[in-house]
């Protein structure tokens, strides 16, 4: 059976029961039960390495021990379920004993059913959707790796889950800029609004070949680092990286921007950061006092981008998705970031993507911006990302794939000027007020909108001609009245 039928079996189900309402609280119904398994899973491989190791988890809330149907009949199903679920597991698990000194492996299991709810009402329905997840055994190799299209399955179904899609990052596209900043080994890779954690995946298969030893493989878990403020993504994100063998996720449950970017140290810096900050945000007067008052904008995405500025090592180096309102925005705080940048930074290259690349949360139009802390921005080369041959737009059923960026990767060395390609002087943005939304000059569409541009001005200039003979012969019949 594929995972796609798995997960359609199960979201079948929870359909049936009243106290699930929409994709998102599915979802989320999903997500701790397939958090629990997981670490079940996890747990059995450290019993049978650690001969000490004990679990943080109460025996009878281990899914071992009340998860399992052996088929003999005494397995816990409708009200008897429920009541355990809702009345011991739940609070047991919120109440986990964790002080500064218990291992991260298990302090998380506190830290990720903080915020984690039972919306199911039918305890007969959360039996079969429990079976159904127990047909997948996280102990085997191949099944460990069918999580990961478990998880597709499951960001999917976030992307369409109208406000809940806004933490869905394309894999394409992460693995895209991940591949551009080359992180490695005994380097600091962070991700500040890291949602379900792909950045640091796709960085962690990234320096895969690159890790030889045991040491350099914990080095680079102890180095990746994420920080998630909703619960949900959070869940995910920690999922996610102890199915890919990260024992101790540096995952903090926790808002990026609540701390005072004034205060961060050398040891707060990162050498190499990978984002897709959320945008559209309306962030508090309380969070805005964090940053200097020239940069305290209202948007999210400009406060990220300050805080980026403040997290980046000396010679470190970044990629980040950002909306058009980002290049072109000419309030205040946005002109004031992207001086900082620009002055701060070198910000080598813009690739401009085309619409509907994070269809169906928004088609809203969105570019990658890489830059490194090696000293000010002097030009900047633009690449304009083409549609395949036959697209209007990307969209849920026609997603950007990743062999797209092969046109990127064979450039990105050779830097010539081409019918994607263009630069700018910096001299040329400060002209322009800051303003980087500066479209293809090499396209046909854009050469078509200034061949226009100049029949306007010549029908402008041949108007005010012909108004000015009218003026000058009505002029003269005054005069010779």
């Amino acid at each position: 059976m594929s995972i796609e039928t798995l997960i359609k079996r199960i979201q079948n189900i929870m359909r049936q029961d009243a106290g699930v309402d929409g994709d998102a609280q599915r979802i989320s119904q999903l997500v701790w039960m397939l958090f629990l398994k997981v670490y079940d899973a996890k747990e059995e491989f450290w019993e049978f390495e650690e001969d000490s190791f004990e679990s943080i988890i109460p025996e009878e809330c281990r899914w071992r021990n009340w998860a399992i149907d052996n088929k003999d009949g005494e397995a816990l199903t409708g009200d008897k379920l429920l009541n355990f679920v809702n009345n011991t597991l739940f609070p047991a698990l919120k109440e986990l004993p964790v002080d500064a000194y218990t291992e991260k492996r298990k302090a998380i299991v506190k830290s990720v059913f903080e915020d984690a709810n039972n919306y199911m009402k039918n305890g007969t329905l959360l039996r079969q959707v429990i079976n159904i997840l127990n047909e997948v055994d996280f102990t085997e190799y191949e099944d460990r790796h069918a999580f990961n299209d478990i998880y597709e399955n499951i960001l999917k179904d976030l992307q369409s889950a109208g406000s809940s899609g806004e933490f869905y990052t394309p894999r394409p596209l992460s693995e895209f800029l991940v591949e551009m900043v080359q992180p490695k080994v005994g380097e600091k890779i962070a991700d500040f609004a890291c949602g379900t954690g792909g950045f640091l995946i796709s960085a962690l298969g990234y320096m895969d070949d690159q890790i030889k030893t045991p040491e350099e493989k914990e080095i680079v878990q102890q180095n990746l680092f994420g920080i998630e403020k909703k619960p949900l993504p959070y869940l995910l994100a920690i999922t996610n990286m102890i199915l890919h063998d990260i024992d101790s996720p540096n995952i903090l449950h926790d808002n990026s921007l609540a701390k005072n970017v004034r205060d961060y140290k050398e040891d707060d810096k990162y050498d190499v950061i990978i984002m897709n900050p959320p945008y559209g945000g309306i962030e508090e007067e309380s969070i805005k006092i964090n940053f200097p008052v020239a940069l305290q904008s209202s948007e999210t995405a400009d406060l990220f981008m300050a805080l980026i500025l403040y997290r980046l090592k000396k010679d470190g180096r970044v990629a980040v998705v950002l909306p058009n309102n980002f290049l072109f925005g000419d309030d205040n705080s946005k002109v004031a970031i992207k001086r900082k940048l620009l002055e701060e930074c070198n910000l080598h290259t813009i690739v401009r993507l085309p619409k509907g690349v994070f269809e169906p949360y928004t088609d809203i139009p969105t570019n990658l911006l890489f830059f490194d802390k090696t000293g000010f921005t002097t030009d900047i080369w633009y690449f304009e990302h083409p549609l395949p041959e036959g697209y209007k737009k990307y969209s849920k059923t026609k997603p950007l794939l990743i062999e797209e960026f092969s046109l990127e990767k064979d450039w990105w060395n050779k830097r010539e000027e081409n019918k994607n390609a263009w630069k700018v002087t910096v001299e040329e943005i400060v002209e322009r007020n800051y303003d980087l939304d500066i479209k293809n000059p090499n396209s046909t569409e854009a050469n078509s909108e200034m061949k226009s541009s100049d029949v306007i001005i010549k029908e402008i200039k041949s108007s005010y001609s012909k108004v000015f003979e009218a003026i000058q012969r009505l002029q003269e019949e005054i005069d010779n009245e």
